[in-house]
């Protein structure tokens, strides 16, 4: 069972775009940048954060409070960072027993196994759920220009602030993702660079009223309003709306779990 760790409406279209079938159950998880963060090593903290303690809550195990801390019990492998427009920057968590509870007798006999709520027009239903056919998907998107993270605007003087520092410049959208199942973590990111045109504050004022930057990494939606103002991207497209497809249907379809 595929298990998308995301509120995400952008992100649940393009998911469901791509032909597979999931749930989705949110992570609530602090998302503040650690000091002086790399943009690259925040969304693919937080992919994993969001992930696993989907992973953790859906199977009862305790776990570390992502809102506050770490985990320290991840040992990643880095790939280096080659191209422009992409980073296939990767971790595999060596160390799968920090992953899962250890196996107690009651397992082997399939007692009190976990289940998950499935949203549905009607109300709500519980299913079954086979610990072993646990995959949760998580994903974290942030632009970022000079090295700084713009996350989402606080409020419209917020959304104002990042549309002039991104008028007329060419910025970075990174999304991190991560799969967690009960054998191990995987994360990767994706990176593309888009390039803005000179924003008169007018348009800017104007753009804020409709209410769309507000929820946006970087205060815009390429898939909306803004696009108009988007001459060029370098890279994945679907990475820019929220989700890499094509990176995360590699991630996903190397997993013995998935089905399509």
């Amino acid at each position: 069972m595929l298990v998308l760790a995301s509120a995400s409406p952008r992100r649940r279209k393009l998911l469901t775009q791509a032909g597979f079938s999931f749930e989705v159950h949110p992570a609530h998880i602090s998302e503040d940048p650690n000091p002086n963060e790399d943009p690259i090593a925040y969304v693919t903290r937080l992919a994993r954060e969001k992930a696993q303690a989907v992973y953790n809550e859906i199977m009862g195990v305790p776990g570390p409070d992502f809102r506050t801390c770490e985990s320290a019990n991840s040992h990643a492998i880095q790939a280096p960072l080659k191209g422009t427009g992409f980073s296939p920057y990767i971790q595999v968590v060596q160390d799968p027993g920090a992953l899962a509870p250890e196996k107690s007798p009651s397992d082997s006999l399939n007692l009190g196994a976990p289940s998950i709520s499935r949203s549905l027009r009607n109300g709500w239903e519980s299913t079954n759920l086979d610990p072993q056919s646990l995959v949760v998907l998580g994903a974290d998107t942030t632009v970022t220009l000079d090295n700084q993270i713009l996350g989402k605007p606080e409020n419209p003087a917020d959304a104002a602030r990042m549309l002039r520092f991104l008028s007329g410049r060419t910025h970075r959208v990174i999304t991190g993702v991560a799969v967690v199942t009960a054998a191990h973590t995987e994360v990767a990111s994706e990176s593309t660079s888009v390039q803005f045109l000179t924003l008169s504050d007018e348009q800017i004022t104007a753009y804020i009223a409709t209410d769309e930057p507000m929820d946006k990494a970087g205060a815009y939606a390429i898939q909306g309003r803004a696009a108009r103002w988007i001459p060029r991207i370098e890279g994945d497209y679907f990475n820019v709306v929220g989700l890499p497809i094509s990176l995360v249907s590699r991630l996903l379809e190397s997993l013995p779990q998935m089905t399509r």
